[in-house]
């Protein structure tokens, strides 16, 4: 049986000012200047994963950038479902921040968060799933 409705027009982002900026400066300095931007809060919570110390500031951030981008999603026509294609660059900071959350509920114990946050990855942009979560 097919749609008939279709699917739901992909959501793209405008460029996002923070994402020129974070690679030449602290990441904190780029946050608290473009508090709106989910790249800013993506790098944050992605550094401190990496540490593997610093679990509940993560999710801090993440949740963060993962509010900010539903905020721009819903701006530019997202009404709650469909594609936010990994290959447009700017939709990278919302999905990275996105999956960073899910990483981060993992790692404090917050299944169900864990659970949603990864399947509202996956249903949002398969290509953006597979290449940041782990297996």
């Amino acid at each position: 049986m097919t749609n008939l409705l279709g699917e739901p027009p992909e959501t793209r982002l405008p460029d996002d000012p923070a994402e020129s900026e974070a690679s030449d400066a602290d990441p904190r300095t780029v946050a608290a200047a473009h508090p709106s931007s989910s790249h800013a809060w993506a790098v944050l919570a992605e550094r401190a994963l990496a540490t593997g110390e610093q679990d509940i500031e993560a999710y801090a951030f993440a949740r963060t950038g993962y509010h900010r981008g539903l905020d721009a999603l819903r701006r530019n026509g997202w009404k709650g479902f469909g594609p936010v294609p990994w290959a447009h660059e700017p939709n990278r900071g919302f999905l990275r921040a996105l999956a960073a959350l899910s990483i981060a509920s993992t790692r404090i114990g917050d299944d169900e968060e864990a659970h949603r946050t990864r399947e509202f990855l996956f249903e949002s942009s398969r290509e953006a799933h597979d290449e940041l979560l782990p297996g």
